[in-house]
This record gives C-alpha cells, sequence and structure tokens, in this order.
C-alpha cells in the first residue's frame, strides 16, 4: 500500500535522457536520511548531467522489491543502462561527489554490480521516467 510522502520525490532538472542516476534509498523514520535530504538536493543541483531521485523504501516498497535495506543512507548508482554501484554510503557530499566522479571515469563493468541491484535500478527508472 503507498503512503503519501511528506515530501516530493527529489528528482534534479536533467531531462530524462540524463545518462547517469543517483537513486537515494532512505526512510522517512531515519533521521540520518532527513539530514541527507538537503546535501541530496544540494549535489542534484551541482551535477545537472545526472538525474538524482530520492525512494522512500516504505512509500515506494515496491521499487525496492527484495532488496533488504539495512544502512540508511544506501545509495543505486546507474549509467543509465546499467547499475554500478549499491551500497550504503557516508552520508557527506563529497563521499557522494566523489563516488560519482570516479564511476563516471570508470569503464563500463561487463555486467551489472548484481541482478538485484539491476533489478531495482530498472524498477527506479520505469517509476520514475518522464
Amino acid at each position: 500500500m503507498n503512503h503519501p510522502s511528506p515530501a516530493p520525490a527529489t528528482e534534479s532538472s536533467a531531462t530524462p535522457s540524463a545518462a547517469w542516476w543517483v537513486v537515494c534509498l532512505c526512510a522517512n523514520w531515519c533521521g540520518v536520511c532527513r539530514d541527507y535530504r538537503a546535501l541530496f538536493d544540494a549535489l542534484a543541483q551541482a551535477h545537472p548531467g545526472a538525474r538524482f531521485v530520492w525512494v522512500d523504501v516504505e512509500d515506494e516498497e515496491d521499487l525496492a522489491g527484495d532488496l533488504d535495506v539495512e544502512t540508511f543512507p544506501t545509495l543505486l548508482i546507474a549509467d543509465g543502462q546499467q547499475a554500478r554501484f549499491l551500497g550504503p554510503l557516508l552520508p557527506q557530499a563529497p563521499v557522494l561527489a566523489r563516488l560519482l566522479a570516479s564511476l563516471q571515469d570508470a569503464p563500463p563493468p561487463p555486467s551489472a554490480v548484481s541482478a538485484q541491484a539491476q533489478a531495482v535500478f530498472e524498477r527506479v527508472r520505469a517509476a520514475h521516467a518522464q
């Protein structure tokens, strides 16, 4: 069952064809996530070539599927076609900025990080395609 989100989903102003996706998997009850939200929004503005999406795993539980998010915030980063990173990340803007830059500079791996990460990315991309 979907519950109304306390805040609208954060999505950068990037065009729908933006190659990179940065998805924060959080929960509204998590204080760290609430504190991280402003930093995440600022990073979205600083990286207009990437699409930043905030997903509350309880309000949009169908997007997370069987993924058990144990540590918040958990980030999913994809190059537009393939999941490149899925895992918890320190809630610090410079850490995410460095990770995103390193992934953008690295050649794509032969396959997605994991089948589960790829499945989550595909559901998020379908739900937030505009």
